[in-house]
Protein backbone atom coordinates (compact mmCIF):
# COMPACT_ATOMS: atom_id res chain seq x y z
CA UNK A 1 0.00 0.00 0.00
CA UNK A 2 1.39 3.27 -0.97
CA UNK A 3 0.39 6.63 0.75
CA UNK A 4 1.82 10.29 1.63
CA UNK A 5 1.39 12.92 4.01
CA UNK A 6 2.29 16.16 2.57
CA UNK A 7 5.00 18.15 5.48
CA UNK A 8 7.08 20.80 5.65
CA UNK A 9 10.34 19.09 6.88
CA UNK A 10 12.50 22.25 7.20
CA UNK A 11 10.62 22.59 10.93
CA UNK A 12 10.21 20.47 13.53
CA UNK A 13 6.23 20.33 13.08
CA UNK A 14 6.52 19.41 9.52
CA UNK A 15 8.67 16.91 10.77
CA UNK A 16 6.25 15.52 13.51
CA UNK A 17 3.21 15.92 10.90
CA UNK A 18 4.73 13.20 9.23
CA UNK A 19 5.77 11.20 11.53
CA UNK A 20 1.68 11.09 12.75
CA UNK A 21 0.79 10.69 9.45
CA UNK A 22 3.43 7.98 8.46
CA UNK A 23 3.58 5.14 10.92
CA UNK A 24 6.49 2.88 11.26
CA UNK A 25 8.93 1.89 9.00
CA UNK A 26 11.82 -0.45 8.36
CA UNK A 27 13.96 2.05 5.90
CA UNK A 28 14.25 6.08 6.39
CA UNK A 29 16.13 7.74 3.77
CA UNK A 30 16.56 10.83 4.54
CA UNK A 31 17.07 13.37 1.18
CA UNK A 32 15.47 16.32 1.89
CA UNK A 33 18.17 18.68 0.75
CA UNK A 34 18.97 22.90 0.02
CA UNK A 35 21.67 24.27 -1.53
CA UNK A 36 22.75 27.78 -3.43
CA UNK A 37 26.02 29.09 -4.13
CA UNK A 38 26.23 32.43 -2.36
CA UNK A 39 29.74 34.13 -1.66
CA UNK A 40 30.91 33.42 1.99
CA UNK A 41 31.31 36.86 3.03
CA UNK A 42 27.65 37.16 1.77
CA UNK A 43 26.04 34.47 3.79
CA UNK A 44 24.44 35.43 6.82
CA UNK A 45 23.35 33.68 10.02
CA UNK A 46 19.75 33.00 8.65
CA UNK A 47 21.39 31.22 6.00
CA UNK A 48 23.44 29.31 8.45
CA UNK A 49 20.62 28.26 10.44
CA UNK A 50 18.02 27.77 7.28
CA UNK A 51 20.46 25.55 5.65
CA UNK A 52 21.09 23.41 9.02
CA UNK A 53 17.58 22.99 9.92
CA UNK A 54 16.71 21.55 6.59
CA UNK A 55 19.75 19.85 5.23
CA UNK A 56 20.72 18.48 9.03
CA UNK A 57 17.32 18.90 11.57
CA UNK A 58 15.06 17.32 9.02
CA UNK A 59 17.11 13.84 9.30
CA UNK A 60 17.95 14.21 12.63
CA UNK A 61 14.19 14.36 13.76
CA UNK A 62 13.36 11.83 11.69
CA UNK A 63 16.12 9.52 13.20
CA UNK A 64 15.31 10.14 16.66
CA UNK A 65 12.03 8.87 16.10
CA UNK A 66 12.56 5.95 14.00
CA UNK A 67 15.99 4.63 15.37
CA UNK A 68 14.49 3.41 18.55
CA UNK A 69 11.81 1.68 17.36
CA UNK A 70 14.66 -0.34 14.82
CA UNK A 71 16.60 -1.03 17.35
CA UNK A 72 13.59 -2.53 19.61
CA UNK A 73 12.93 -4.84 15.96
CA UNK A 74 16.71 -5.53 15.70
CA UNK A 75 16.25 -4.50 11.94
CA UNK A 76 16.08 -1.26 10.30
CA UNK A 77 18.16 0.56 7.45
CA UNK A 78 18.88 4.62 8.07
CA UNK A 79 20.43 5.73 5.07
CA UNK A 80 21.17 9.87 5.03
CA UNK A 81 22.13 11.63 1.06
CA UNK A 82 24.98 14.00 1.41
CA UNK A 83 27.18 15.19 -0.84
CA UNK A 84 30.97 15.13 -2.06
CA UNK A 85 30.47 18.71 -0.79
CA UNK A 86 31.02 17.05 2.78
CA UNK A 87 34.03 15.96 2.48
CA UNK A 88 35.29 19.04 0.32
CA UNK A 89 33.25 21.98 0.75
CA UNK A 90 33.23 24.21 -2.31
CA UNK A 91 34.37 27.53 -2.14
CA UNK A 92 30.84 29.07 -3.00
CA UNK A 93 28.76 26.92 -1.22
CA UNK A 94 30.46 26.68 2.31
CA UNK A 95 27.18 27.13 3.97
CA UNK A 96 26.29 23.93 1.88
CA UNK A 97 29.28 21.76 2.70
CA UNK A 98 29.11 22.53 5.95
CA UNK A 99 25.66 20.78 6.32
CA UNK A 100 26.75 18.31 4.20
CA UNK A 101 29.91 17.18 6.37
CA UNK A 102 27.26 17.67 9.14
CA UNK A 103 24.96 14.70 7.69
CA UNK A 104 27.90 12.68 7.51
CA UNK A 105 29.24 13.14 10.90
CA UNK A 106 25.25 12.03 12.01
CA UNK A 107 24.99 9.24 9.97
CA UNK A 108 28.56 7.85 11.85
CA UNK A 109 27.87 8.43 15.27
CA UNK A 110 24.41 7.13 14.91
CA UNK A 111 25.77 4.05 13.60
CA UNK A 112 28.09 3.80 16.23
CA UNK A 113 24.69 3.64 18.61
CA UNK A 114 23.61 0.65 16.56
CA UNK A 115 26.41 -2.07 17.94
CA UNK A 116 24.97 -5.53 18.38
CA UNK A 117 21.99 -4.43 16.49
CA UNK A 118 20.45 -5.56 12.88
CA UNK A 119 19.95 -1.67 12.26
CA UNK A 120 22.66 -0.22 10.27
CA UNK A 121 22.95 3.71 9.32
CA UNK A 122 25.08 5.02 5.99
CA UNK A 123 25.56 7.92 3.85
CA UNK A 124 25.89 8.16 0.51
CA UNK A 125 27.98 11.14 -1.05
CA UNK A 126 26.95 11.78 -4.76
CA UNK A 127 29.04 13.75 -6.79
CA UNK A 128 27.37 16.01 -10.01
CA UNK A 129 24.21 14.38 -10.36
CA UNK A 130 22.00 15.04 -13.88
CA UNK A 131 19.60 17.17 -12.46
CA UNK A 132 17.75 19.88 -13.17
CA UNK A 133 19.46 22.15 -10.92
CA UNK A 134 23.18 21.03 -11.77
CA UNK A 135 21.47 21.63 -15.69
CA UNK A 136 20.78 24.99 -14.93
CA UNK A 137 24.45 25.68 -14.30
CA UNK A 138 26.42 27.66 -17.21
CA UNK A 139 27.54 25.59 -20.06
CA UNK A 140 30.56 26.22 -20.07
CA UNK A 141 31.19 25.69 -16.23
CA UNK A 142 29.44 22.36 -16.48
CA UNK A 143 31.57 21.52 -19.67
CA UNK A 144 34.45 22.08 -17.20
CA UNK A 145 32.62 20.05 -14.17
CA UNK A 146 32.23 17.06 -16.54
CA UNK A 147 36.01 17.15 -18.10
CA UNK A 148 37.17 16.38 -14.96
CA UNK A 149 35.04 13.60 -14.17
CA UNK A 150 37.11 10.49 -15.12
CA UNK A 151 34.11 8.73 -16.50
CA UNK A 152 33.65 11.71 -18.19
CA UNK A 153 29.93 12.59 -17.58
CA UNK A 154 27.64 13.35 -14.96
CA UNK A 155 26.02 10.86 -12.53
CA UNK A 156 22.30 9.40 -13.20
CA UNK A 157 19.52 9.57 -10.99
CA UNK A 158 19.01 5.81 -11.53
CA UNK A 159 22.39 5.02 -10.12
CA UNK A 160 21.98 6.69 -6.38
CA UNK A 161 18.98 5.12 -6.38
CA UNK A 162 20.66 1.62 -7.08
CA UNK A 163 22.74 2.39 -4.26
CA UNK A 164 19.86 3.18 -1.55
CA UNK A 165 18.27 -0.09 -2.65
CA UNK A 166 21.40 -1.96 -1.82
CA UNK A 167 21.80 -0.28 1.56
CA UNK A 168 18.34 -0.67 2.00
CA UNK A 169 18.62 -4.43 1.25
CA UNK A 170 19.29 -7.90 3.86
CA UNK A 171 22.96 -7.76 1.40
CA UNK A 172 23.85 -4.87 2.66
CA UNK A 173 23.71 -5.85 6.33
CA UNK A 174 27.49 -6.20 6.92
CA UNK A 175 27.45 -1.98 5.47
CA UNK A 176 27.30 0.33 8.53
CA UNK A 177 28.56 3.59 9.61
CA UNK A 178 29.89 4.19 5.99
CA UNK A 179 30.01 7.23 3.61
CA UNK A 180 29.99 5.87 -0.12
CA UNK A 181 31.12 8.06 -2.65
CA UNK A 182 29.31 7.75 -5.84
CA UNK A 183 31.03 10.79 -7.91
CA UNK A 184 32.38 9.40 -11.43
CA UNK A 185 36.01 8.73 -9.58
CA UNK A 186 36.59 12.46 -9.17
Amino acid sequence: MVSGVVADLSTAAGCQQLLDGAGELDILVNNLGIFEPKPFEQIGDEDWTRFFEVNVMSGVRLSRHHLPRMKARNWGRIVFISSESGICPPAEMVHYGMSKSAQLSVSRGLAETCIGTGVTVNAIAPGYIDTEMVQAVPENVLASIISQIPVGRLGKGEEIADMVAFLAGEHAGYVTGSTLSLNGGQ
